[in-house]
Protein backbone atom coordinates (compact mmCIF):
# COMPACT_ATOMS: atom_id res chain seq x y z
CA UNK A 1 0.00 0.00 0.00
CA UNK A 2 1.57 3.47 -1.08
CA UNK A 3 -0.46 6.20 0.84
CA UNK A 4 0.30 9.56 2.32
CA UNK A 5 -1.55 8.92 5.32
CA UNK A 6 0.94 8.13 8.17
CA UNK A 7 -0.25 7.34 11.76
CA UNK A 8 0.22 4.28 13.36
CA UNK A 9 -3.58 3.48 13.31
CA UNK A 10 -3.51 3.81 9.32
CA UNK A 11 -0.90 1.53 9.14
CA UNK A 12 -2.27 -0.94 11.30
CA UNK A 13 -5.90 -0.83 8.99
CA UNK A 14 -3.84 -1.30 6.02
CA UNK A 15 -2.15 -3.98 6.98
CA UNK A 16 -5.43 -5.72 8.57
CA UNK A 17 -7.30 -4.82 5.15
CA UNK A 18 -5.28 -7.13 3.58
CA UNK A 19 -1.78 -5.53 2.32
CA UNK A 20 1.11 -7.26 2.30
CA UNK A 21 3.18 -3.78 3.37
CA UNK A 22 2.76 -0.48 3.70
CA UNK A 23 4.41 2.48 2.74
CA UNK A 24 4.44 6.16 3.48
CA UNK A 25 4.94 9.18 0.75
CA UNK A 26 7.47 10.95 0.29
CA UNK A 27 9.03 7.45 -0.09
CA UNK A 28 12.73 7.04 -1.49
CA UNK A 29 12.77 4.67 -4.91
CA UNK A 30 15.21 2.65 -3.85
CA UNK A 31 13.22 1.50 -0.57
CA UNK A 32 10.37 0.86 -2.88
CA UNK A 33 12.58 -1.38 -5.37
CA UNK A 34 13.90 -3.50 -1.72
CA UNK A 35 9.84 -3.83 -0.47
CA UNK A 36 9.03 -5.01 -4.34
CA UNK A 37 11.76 -7.26 -4.46
CA UNK A 38 11.35 -8.71 -0.70
CA UNK A 39 7.70 -9.28 -1.62
CA UNK A 40 8.67 -11.43 -4.39
CA UNK A 41 11.37 -13.19 -2.72
CA UNK A 42 8.04 -14.35 -0.62
CA UNK A 43 7.26 -18.39 -1.30
CA UNK A 44 4.16 -17.69 -3.28
CA UNK A 45 1.38 -20.33 -2.87
CA UNK A 46 0.99 -23.07 -4.85
CA UNK A 47 -1.47 -23.15 -7.62
CA UNK A 48 -2.17 -26.55 -7.47
CA UNK A 49 -4.00 -28.47 -4.81
CA UNK A 50 -6.98 -28.28 -2.90
CA UNK A 51 -8.41 -24.97 -0.98
CA UNK A 52 -10.62 -25.35 1.57
CA UNK A 53 -13.12 -23.23 3.60
CA UNK A 54 -15.25 -24.49 6.35
CA UNK A 55 -17.26 -27.19 4.42
CA UNK A 56 -16.10 -25.68 0.93
CA UNK A 57 -13.44 -27.41 -1.18
CA UNK A 58 -12.14 -26.01 -4.26
CA UNK A 59 -9.60 -28.28 -6.71
CA UNK A 60 -8.18 -25.89 -9.36
CA UNK A 61 -6.84 -28.82 -11.14
CA UNK A 62 -10.07 -31.06 -11.72
CA UNK A 63 -11.90 -27.88 -11.60
CA UNK A 64 -14.24 -28.66 -9.04
CA UNK A 65 -16.45 -27.43 -6.55
CA UNK A 66 -17.92 -29.27 -3.44
CA UNK A 67 -20.13 -27.96 -0.09
CA UNK A 68 -20.89 -30.71 2.21
CA UNK A 69 -20.30 -33.49 -0.02
CA UNK A 70 -22.53 -31.58 -3.16
CA UNK A 71 -21.20 -30.81 -6.70
CA UNK A 72 -21.85 -26.73 -7.36
CA UNK A 73 -20.91 -26.25 -10.88
CA UNK A 74 -19.83 -22.59 -11.29
CA UNK A 75 -18.77 -20.89 -14.58
CA UNK A 76 -15.25 -19.81 -15.57
CA UNK A 77 -15.81 -16.87 -13.97
CA UNK A 78 -17.53 -17.58 -11.14
CA UNK A 79 -14.73 -20.17 -10.44
CA UNK A 80 -12.02 -17.88 -10.57
CA UNK A 81 -13.33 -15.50 -8.56
CA UNK A 82 -14.46 -17.83 -5.80
CA UNK A 83 -10.80 -19.47 -6.24
CA UNK A 84 -9.24 -15.86 -5.88
CA UNK A 85 -11.54 -14.89 -2.46
CA UNK A 86 -10.45 -19.08 -1.00
CA UNK A 87 -6.52 -17.78 -1.90
CA UNK A 88 -6.69 -14.98 0.46
CA UNK A 89 -9.34 -16.35 3.76
CA UNK A 90 -9.90 -14.06 5.94
CA UNK A 91 -8.93 -11.08 3.76
CA UNK A 92 -10.99 -8.47 2.43
CA UNK A 93 -10.47 -8.56 -1.39
CA UNK A 94 -11.74 -5.06 -3.24
CA UNK A 95 -13.96 -4.78 -6.01
CA UNK A 96 -10.91 -3.12 -8.27
CA UNK A 97 -8.94 -6.62 -6.67
CA UNK A 98 -10.81 -9.14 -8.00
CA UNK A 99 -11.30 -7.06 -11.38
CA UNK A 100 -8.23 -6.76 -11.91
CA UNK A 101 -7.18 -10.52 -11.09
CA UNK A 102 -10.30 -12.68 -12.65
CA UNK A 103 -10.93 -10.09 -15.57
CA UNK A 104 -7.61 -8.84 -16.03
CA UNK A 105 -7.99 -5.31 -16.30
CA UNK A 106 -8.63 -2.05 -14.23
CA UNK A 107 -11.87 -0.39 -15.61
CA UNK A 108 -11.56 3.09 -14.43
CA UNK A 109 -15.42 4.10 -13.95
CA UNK A 110 -17.92 2.62 -11.78
CA UNK A 111 -18.98 -0.74 -12.12
CA UNK A 112 -21.08 -3.31 -10.27
CA UNK A 113 -19.59 -6.27 -12.44
CA UNK A 114 -17.89 -7.61 -9.14
CA UNK A 115 -21.20 -7.40 -7.00
CA UNK A 116 -23.28 -9.60 -9.73
CA UNK A 117 -20.55 -12.16 -9.84
CA UNK A 118 -20.89 -12.14 -6.22
CA UNK A 119 -24.02 -12.78 -5.62
CA UNK A 120 -24.34 -15.49 -8.61
CA UNK A 121 -21.42 -16.88 -5.67
CA UNK A 122 -23.83 -16.67 -3.09
CA UNK A 123 -26.94 -18.10 -4.89
CA UNK A 124 -24.46 -21.48 -5.33
CA UNK A 125 -22.52 -21.55 -2.52
CA UNK A 126 -23.93 -20.33 0.45
CA UNK A 127 -27.99 -19.76 -0.10
CA UNK A 128 -28.43 -23.82 -0.22
CA UNK A 129 -26.72 -23.88 3.34
CA UNK A 130 -27.16 -22.59 7.04
CA UNK A 131 -23.47 -21.61 7.26
CA UNK A 132 -22.67 -18.33 5.09
CA UNK A 133 -18.81 -17.96 4.07
CA UNK A 134 -18.75 -15.30 1.62
CA UNK A 135 -19.14 -11.98 3.72
CA UNK A 136 -19.71 -8.16 2.36
CA UNK A 137 -17.38 -5.29 4.02
CA UNK A 138 -19.75 -2.45 3.72
CA UNK A 139 -18.30 -0.17 1.28
CA UNK A 140 -14.84 -1.73 0.87
CA UNK A 141 -15.55 -5.15 -0.63
CA UNK A 142 -15.54 -8.91 0.04
CA UNK A 143 -14.35 -11.79 1.87
CA UNK A 144 -14.55 -15.45 2.83
CA UNK A 145 -14.70 -15.97 6.24
CA UNK A 146 -11.19 -18.16 7.18
CA UNK A 147 -12.85 -21.28 8.74
CA UNK A 148 -11.76 -24.19 9.44
CA UNK A 149 -13.16 -27.73 8.12
CA UNK A 150 -15.15 -29.99 10.80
Amino acid sequence: MLTARDTVEDRVQGLDSGADDYLVKPFSIEELRARLRALLRREAPSKAGELSVADLVLDPATHTVIRAGLPIELTAKEFALLEYLMRHPGWLVTREMAESHVWNYGYAGVSNLVDVYIRRLRRKVDDPFKEKLIETVRGSGYRIQKREAN
